[in-house]
């Protein structure tokens, strides 16, 4: 369906590709993957036409129809997010509105003298719009919405009012609804909580076209993709199977790599002490010329791309006391909307807990409650003795000083730490070289998340409060914090829709429900196994 056919693409001074070549066929489902900056962005706005290659061609079969959502969503406001929705519905979307307007020309005294022609226009059109089954429109735009846990109310209230990320729900709804042969998916998991993320995996395993997506969640690419398409180093190269299998096989390719390699430097090593030893003998000066070509014409192979990560051995928090937060008769209100009736829960060290809940269950609420940025309406909340806290939330992002470098800020957060180790902090971070002069203003969301993670781990405290501390991460820094957090000795407390994230840490499931908190021992695999649901409210 698409084919790109040997693309060269430079940006700048950097080579993104160099006769890159990949194909896109009917049914398949390919996971975009590579370092960031790799290219994966440039390669969708090449295949859309946003961008040309500096060499080759991208070629697409004739007839074809793509759908393309990128996290850049554009304006939106003025309409509802279902009349949005349908907006993408391609060809029975312009036919609705024709037959809109047709609607309120019949309606209009001053277009009386051409009602006739009106009303013949307006038979046409409709009978166009039931050939493309438009009746059908509002509610395939509304089930699409609800899946991705829109409400009645918020479908029909101005799409203008939502925050950003509701914004890139409707934006990645009205693609859906589309059902183009070509899905360019940039980052769809994103801004999706745990439930809208099953429902899209469901839909996008019922959708019969090309899907050519990337994704920082694996669970999420595990389940969607047959095929792996893998930039680096300006080349394409394919790999069937889920991401699971791409990783085994790189990894497999990269020791047989090694090996090559080793055993030729083995070789050069010994041609080249050959070639010193008897070189200024004229007896050997036939042999030492002819090994000199042979060198010469030799394949050099290269050892393979080291993905960089660097390790960091976090100092041990120190103990806090058995108890570590608990909550009594807590009521907590927003309006006339009840969060929590008489909330109890005990939290102890050690434990990690990780809060489920379907949407407007309470989630954050209950981190703000446990952190003291919200107070409870009624009720108490207190910290065991010895606690001392540390809490991630989206907000403290906006905190960081936009004129201060990465490095300056972890220097003003310790400042009687040398830059040594500040440097091997922000390296685990993968802050590497001269990407610690950084000003915070530039850095993109994954930057910002992984600084202010940086700037609590250092120093770590005994309970750890995270609300999404995956998200904007990719796949790479998020096996670094997983990594770390499992060596970690304190107690945490936290959401997040990653189920790789919750499968490995959690060692204690809460989960909210209108009838107070259901509460699982052994952490979130043996919550799926015994409720047989990933999520709240959905069964597997």
């Amino acid at each position: 369906m698409i084919r790109l056919d040997n693309i060269s693409k430079q940006n700048g001074t950097r080579l993104v590709f160099v006769e890159a070549s990949a194909a896109l066929h009917k049914g398949e489902k390919i996971g975009l993957v590579g370092p960031n900056g790799a290219g994966k962005t440039t390669l969708f706005r090449l295949i859309t036409g946003q961008e040309e290659p500096d060499e080759g061609q991208i070629l697409t079969d004739r007839g074809v129809s793509i759908g393309f959502f990128s996290q850049d969503v554009g304006e939106m406001a003025g309409r509802s997010a279902v009349a949005e929705v349908m907006e993408g519905a391609g060809a029975v979307s312009e036919v609705a509105a024709e037959l809109a307007m047709l609607e309120a020309a019949m309606a209009d005294p001053e277009q009386a003298d051409r009602l006739d022609a009106v009303i013949a226009r307006f038979g046409e059109v409709q009978s166009r719009f039931e050939e493309l089954d438009g009746y059908a429109l509002d509610g395939r735009a509304r089930e699409v919405l609800d899946g991705l846990g829109f409400s009645q109310e918020m479908m029909d209230g101005d799409v203008g009012k939502l925050s950003g990320g509701w914004k890139m729900r409707v934006a990645l709804g009205r693609i859906l609804l589309m059902r183009p042969d070509v899905m360019l998916l940039d980052e769809p998991s994103n801004h999706l909580d745990l439930e809208s993320l099953i429902w899209l995996e469901q839909f996008l395993a019922g959708y019969d076209g090309a899907l050519l997506m990337t994704s920082h969640d694996r669970e999420f690419m595990n389940r969607v993709i047959n095929k792996v398409v893998e930039i680096d180093g300006g080349s394409l190269t394919a790999f069937s199977g889920d991401y699971e299998f791409y990783e085994r096989q790189r990894a497999q390719n990269e020791k047989q790599q090694q090996a090559q390699f080793e055993r030729q430097q083995a070789m050069l090593a010994k041609e080249i002490n050959f070639i010193e030893r008897f070189k200024a003998r004229a007896s050997h000066a036939a042999q030492v010329q002819s090994r000199v070509k042979k060198l010469e014409k030799i394949d050099r192979v290269e050892p393979p791309k080291r993905r960089q990560s660097v390790a960091f051995d976090f100092a041990p928090p120190p103990r806090s006391g058995e108890d570590v937060a608990n909550l009594r008769g807590v009521h907590k209100s927003y309006g006339s909307r009840v969060i929590y009736e008489g909330l109890d829960l005990l939290v102890r060290r050690r434990e990690r807990c990780c809060v489920l809940g379907v949407n407007g269950a309470g989630k954050s609420t209950l981190l703000k409650l446990v952190t003291g940025t919200a107070e409870p309406d009624s009720g108490s909340v207190t910290l065991g003795g010895g606690v001392k806290m540390g809490y991630f939330a989206q907000h403290a992002m906006e905190l960081l000083e936009g004129e201060r470098t990465v490095l300056e800020t972890l220097e003003d957060s310790f400042p009687r730490d040398g830059q040594g180790s500040l440097r091997t902090l922000a390296g685990a971070f993968g802050f590497s070289g001269d990407e610690v002069e950084k000003r915070c203003r530039v850095l993109s969301g994954g930057e910002k998340a992984r600084l202010v993670m940086a700037l609590m781990l250092y120093d770590p405290p005994n309970f750890l409060v995270l609300d999404e501390p995956t998200n904007h991460l990719d796949i790479a820094t998020k096996e670094m914090l997983i990594a770390a957090l499992a060596q970690y000795e304190g107690t945490m407390l936290f959401v997040s829709h990653d189920r790789h994230f919750l499968a490995a840490l959690s060692n204690r499931v809460l989960e909210l429900t209108p009838q107070g908190i259901h509460q699982y021992g052994g952490g979130y695999t043996e919550y799926v196994a015994r409720t047989g649901q990933e999520a709240p409210g959905l069964h597997a």
